[in-house]
């Protein structure tokens, strides 16, 4: 399905949602400013930000005219918006790409609210988002769905469609928003040809406009307030820090522009170093679920040292044994000598029950060939395995702050794993050898993985990790109660159909005071 015609049939699908709701949609093709839809997100006790693009058509944004539009919007406790909440107006400047980014300040604790949108007669579709719960509250659970990677030419959103049904309290998205590459040829799936790559800002306005046209995209928007970071494709394949793969010398410039075109797409509070200067973006976030949950959310693409033991001529990852004198270098950090102090602040002084590090890619050691011996294995040096020295610094620092009930949230390699978090990987858990952590790992809403055959031989070769899967697209589902964490991993059944069903594939808990993950 050509990206033209996908958008046609995902915007006449969200069209009538928007009848039905009595929202005041134009027909396709016409000037209905809000085609991107609405979002919410970044939920703080008494705030939350609300989003939005004026864009009348998703496959032209240069249509649009370099001028402001003021923007209405309001907060309401109810659907039929009879009891406002909050209302203002917003400006809509073409700098941003006609982005809107309202932080509502002044609302009740642990409420949901609902919102919209307004520019001349046109509407907005209505969306869905709450506050975070009272600092001092407990609440007695939490859903959270957990997703990442949605490369657009691999498949439908359905995962997203799944998502919004589940009515979560919040989503977690842990990066690989859009994908860099495209548009593909998929003629044949073996043979996907790249044919365009974005590397200026309105080349990534462009892709995030493409991506974000898509009706099921668009309601898990709506359905609850988001949590993001980033990974490497909404930049560039495997960059670190200010290095890609080809070693461009003006991949400062790319970086830049990249991260700008973020923002404008997110719900997210901006912070920059520097006034104006996206290259600054801070994307590291804490937030508290009251006393339930404490979320640190980490960026591990901004400050990492670039990759170890890479080939000649090129940077990007590769796989290493651990003959790599690098990864022995204590120097090298995957977070940045900063964030790893802030993370140790975050969690030494965290009286949450759960403490839920939301990052990218899989915490556990995964060597791809077996280890018989001390110096055996073979580690992607992409993921932390290309960093040990960091990673041991993390669990260090768990170790040291008490933080209760550390679960590590992981995504890009398109695989739902389960694995438990040790000092030494290599030995069994026992006494001297504890597990101090939980990490669960999500698959891809739709990029491609590995056979399910190789991922059973890497369970093989890594025991800490109970559980793999790498055939099946989703998301997680994860329902956190003082007592214990219950995630399921939910497939889809065709990724390439957009009324795919799903299935629970499998189900872990962890209770209270007891790491690692029980499946159930």
């Amino acid at each position: 399905m050509d990206a033209q015609r996908r958008i046609v049939l995902r915007h006449a699908g969200l069209l009538a949602a928007l009848a039905a709701s009595g929202a005041h949609a134009r027909a396709p093709g016409s000037a209905y400013p809000f085609s991107l839809g609405v979002a919410s997100g970044s939920p703080l006790p008494d705030s939350v930000v609300l989003w939005t693009r004026i864009l009348n058509d998703p496959l032209n944004a240069a249509a649009m005219p370099p001028v402001a539009f003021s923007v209405r919007w309001e907060v309401a406790h109810d659907e039929a918006f009879t009891r406002i909440a909050a209302k203002g107006t917003a400006s809509a400047l073409p700098a941003l790409a006609h982005s809107v980014h309202v932080d509502v300040r002044g609302l009740a604790p642990g409420r949901w609210y609902w919102y919209r949108f307004m520019l001349g007669d046109a509407v907005s579709p209505v969306g869905r988002t709450r506050t975070a719960p009272a600092s001092d509250s407990l609440p007695a659970a939490l859903k959270l769905a957990v997703a990442s990677c949605q490369h657009w030419e691999f498949g439908s959103y359905a995962a997203h469609r799944h998502i919004a049904a589940a009515a979560p309290d919040l989503v977690a998205f842990l990066g690989d928003y859009i994908y860099e590459w495209g548009p593909y040829s998929l003629s044949h799936p073996q043979s996907a040809l790249r044919t365009a790559e974005s590397f200026s800002l309105a080349e990534y306005r462009a892709r995030y406009a493409q991506y974000k046209s898509d009706a099921d995209l668009q309601g898990a928007h709506l359905a609850a307030p988001w949590i993001m970071t980033w990974d490497d494709h909404e930049v560039a394949n495997d960059y670190a820090a200010d290095s890609d793969e080809r070693r461009d010398p003006a991949f400062a410039l790319r970086r830049a522009a990249a991260y700008q075109a973020f923002y404008e797409h997110m719900p997210l509070r901006l912070v920059l170093a520097r006034p104006g200067d996206y290259a600054s973006m801070r994307m590291v976030q804490r937030y508290d679920w009251g006393r339930l949950a404490r979320f640190h959310v980490l960026d591990d693409r901004q400050y990492r040292a670039t990759h170890a033991c890479s080939p000649a001529g090129r940077g990007g990852s590769s796989s290493v044994t651990r003959a790599c004198a690098a990864l022995r270098d204590p120097r090298r950090s995957m977070l940045g000598r900063e964030q790893e102090a802030w993370l140790a602040e975050g969690l030494a002084t965290s009286k949450a029950l759960w403490n839920l590090i939301a990052q990218q890619t899989p915490m556990a050691q995964s060597t791809q060939v077996p280890i018989v011996k001390p110096g055996d294995g073979r580690f992607w040096n992409d993921g932390w395995d290309g960093y040990p020295l960091a990673r041991q610094r993390l669990f260090d620092a768990l170790g040291k702050s008490g933080a209760a009930n550390p679960v590590v949230l992981a995504g890009d390699v398109h695989t739902f794993y389960a694995s438990d978090l040790q000092n030494d990987f290599n030995r069994p858990a026992s006494k001297n050898n504890p597990v101090i952590a939980t990490e669960f790992c999500g698959t891809s809403v739709t990029s491609s993985s590995r056979p399910q055959a190789r991922t059973l031989q890497y369970l093989e070769m890594n025991r800490h990790t109970k559980y793999g899967r790498s055939d099946k697209r989703g998301f997680m589902l994860m329902d956190v109660t003082p007592e214990k964490t219950t995630t399921t991993f939910v497939g889809l059944d065709d990724v390439c159909n957009a009324q795919s069903g799903k299935a629970a594939l499998a189900t872990f808990e962890v209770a209270s005071g007891k790491p690692g993950a029980r499946r159930v």
